[in-house]
């Protein structure tokens, strides 16, 4: 991936629905999962990105969300010695509480 594309796909931006779902899915599965085992799991979502499109860069949003998503995921439980929950993110826990601030300004 080139520097202004991994710079354009991590930039903030509102998430389209398919990055959502792509990174709700790799929560999902990454709860329980050690930093051994969601680096392993970094490693094959790449290697499908790039035999399916042949560079991540032209995979399609939802495929890049779930790579960007992994490797956030990994690079959290470095340190962290111990499994992936959604509730020790703190990443995940400031997105559920903008989701609700946003969900109660517009009621």
């Amino acid at each position: 991936m080139t520097q202004d594309t991994e710079t354009a796909t991590n930039e903030p931006h509102e998430p389209t629905p398919e990055e959502r779902a792509a990174r709700d899915r790799v929560r999902r599965r990454a709860t329980g999962m050690t930093h051994h085992q969601t680096a392993k799991a970094l490693e094959a979502a790449e290697q499908a990105a790039e035999r399916s499109t042949g560079d991540l860069a032209a995979a399609d949003t939802g495929t890049r969300a779930e790579v960007a998503e992994w490797r956030r995921i990994t690079d959290l439980l470095f340190d962290h010695g111990g499994p992936y929950a959604t509730e020790i993110d703190a990443y995940v826990q400031g997105q559920l509480t903008a989701r609700r601030n946003r969900r109660t300004a517009t009621s």
